[in-house]
């Protein structure tokens, strides 16, 4: 997971260590989790070695997508599809999307799982009558090289613009007191809001007000987050998954607090 890589680099500047021990490390590999180019590049300086992006779910065992080892990228593309996949990306209207657009990835192949145990009517929900599994997850095709761009379900739309939280936790995290970053939307009347919840490194003095002045210059208006809220951790499953659920819950809350 990404958050692995970042707990390395936040262990590094807490403890004071000048360079990480590589000892007889060969790989470097990442999924489960939106990579940004920023701790791409931090983590390969600091090991000497390319971060393989890689993507799957666990209804398409065992992986969708992969860089290949042979050629690495400087990027947060995930690869090439693995052999035996087709792919689609369709619109929210259902037809599939122009070459270089965001579609919601559909896929078919032998990795495709039969259905949910016991559950005929969620199984038909995202597996139709030829094989096409819908992922939920949104992507981009650059002729065969995949990028994430978000869920479907996490898809924020500020005043009528589509604003993808990797997009914004990119800039977050790309601060030098940012640990890692999770955004979510929040719905207020007739629009949603960006909210932002922050984790720091140790000791840190660095204030909202901060984060904001730093996104402010990386960010469009409607990308930038109305809140940021500072958080000693973010609630994360034992993979390091961040659980954002969670924190919908607690910015809806909050949201209720203040009115």
């Amino acid at each position: 997971m990404p958050a692995t890589y970042q707990r390395l680099l936040e262990y590094k500047a807490a403890a004071g260590i000048e360079e990480l021990p590589r000892g007889k490390l060969r790989r470097l590999a990442v999924v489960g989790a939106p990579l940004d180019v920023a701790l791409k590049s931090k983590i390969e300086t600091e090991f000497g070695l390319p971060l393989g992006n890689g993507y799957g779910i666990t209804e398409c065992a065992p992986a969708i997508a992969g860089v290949r080892a042979e050629t690495p990228r400087d990027d947060d593309a995930v690869g090439s599809l693995i052999t035996g996949i087709e792919a689609r990306l369709v619109g929210p209207d259902g037809r599939a999307v122009a070459p270089g657009e965001v579609g919601e990835l559909h896929v078919r192949g032998p990795n495709v799982m039969r259905g949910y145990y016991r559950a005929p009517e969620r199984t038909a929900a995202v597996i139709d009558s030829e094989g096409w599994f819908n992922t939920g997850d949104l992507v981009r095709l650059d002729d065969d090289i995949l990028y994430i761009v978000g869920r479907t379900k996490e898809l924020i739309i500020r005043s009528g613009f589509n604003v993808y939280p990797a997009e914004v936790e990119a800039v977050l995290n790309e601060h030098p007191a940012v640990v890692q970053s999770a955004v979510i939307g929040r719905s207020v009347a007739g629009n949603e809001e960006v909210v932002a919840y922050v984790e720091l490194l140790p000791g840190s003095a660095t204030t909202p007000a901060d984060l904001l002045a730093h996104a402010t210059r990386l960010l469009a208006p409607y990308k930038r987050p109305s809140e940021i809220i500072v958080l000693d951790a973010l609630p994360a499953a034992s993979t390091g998954k961040i659980l954002k659920h969670l924190l919908a819950d607690t910015a809806r809350s909050r949201d209720i607090a203040r009115v």
